[in-house]
């Protein structure tokens, strides 16, 4: 079987949404995501279906697309997890949620480092996970806490 070739990582991450204004406004608010108007996305009719932002720290564009069946049908699912660099960037992120008001886990320990979901307003699980690492530890992890569940 020969292998393709020409992959030059990733084009850009498309997630569902119900409502643009307030997902645009969440993952703003979140993890600073700047909009780019020039690559809205619109319907025939002129009405936006689609906004592109960039996320500090992250190459690849994500993509939020209007279509609220299929946000309602991939609610708490976690697609995408988000790489920080310490617990303690974890901490300042919590910090951040709480000072919003937005619900989340708390840091959890995972099975070889740190992390902490919560929930876009379409219901989206959004994880972040630290590249700082403790030792492979699968029995002492938070596998077990609700917010790891679907």
């Amino acid at each position: 079987m020969t292998t393709p070739t020409g992959f030059d990582g990733i084009h850009h991450l498309k997630i569902f949404v119900t409502d643009l204004a307030a997902d645009l406004a969440w993952w703003s608010a979140v993890v600073g995501a700047q909009h780019d108007p020039r690559w809205d996305h619109h319907t025939v009719d002129g009405d936006v279906f689609a906004y592109i932002v960039h996320i500090p720290g992250v190459e690849a564009p994500l993509e939020l697309r209007l279509n609220p069946d299929a946000a309602n049908r991939t609610a708490a699912l976690d697609p995408v997890t988000f790489a920080v660099h310490t617990r303690n960037d974890l901490n300042l992120l919590a910090n951040r949620l709480n000072t919003l008001n937005l619900e989340h886990s708390g840091i959890l320990r995972g099975i070889l480092g740190w992390l902490l979901v919560t929930r876009s307003p379409s219901g989206l699980s959004v994880r972040f996970y630290t590249r700082q690492s403790h030792d492979w530890d699968p029995g002492h992890a938070d596998t077990f806490s609700s917010w790891l569940t679907t």
